[in-house]
């Protein structure tokens, strides 16, 4: 393989790293025209009871727990965070008015309620 070759095979192996790299990263979900965004940390193994928030609303849920947690909708459909790693997070954007129970599916114990207002 001459010089030409090596580079050009270098250059495309250092090109696939950045593009892996760069989709292992955690995706940012834009926040709606006009809407609010409200953060739940997540701690001490506790989710806030409640939590009330407006329709349109960008809700994130940030672990600051040293272990991965879930964030699911008691209806399994609403939302469904996938393990959220220790520091870091889920987000949704609540365009749906209503009251949504959710849990951890890794610590049943964990508990909340989102309130999305209209």
């Amino acid at each position: 393989m001459n010089s030409k070759n090596s580079t050009r095979l270098l250059i495309a192996a250092f090109g696939l790293t950045l593009a892996i790299y760069a989709c292992s990263k955690s995706k940012t979900t834009t926040q709606p025209p006009g809407g609010n965004t409200k953060t739940i940390n997540v701690s001490g193994m506790i989710f806030p009871a409640t939590t009330t928030v407006a329709k349109g609303t960008t809700v994130i849920w940030h672990n600051a727990d040293a272990f991965a947690h879930t964030v699911t909708s008691d209806d399994g459909t609403t939302f469904s965070s996938g393990t959220v790693a220790a520091n870091a997070s889920f987000t949704y954007v609540a365009n749906t008015a209503g009251t949504f129970g959710y849990h951890c599916n890794i610590h049943p114990g964990m508990t909340g309620s989102l309130v999305v207002t209209p």
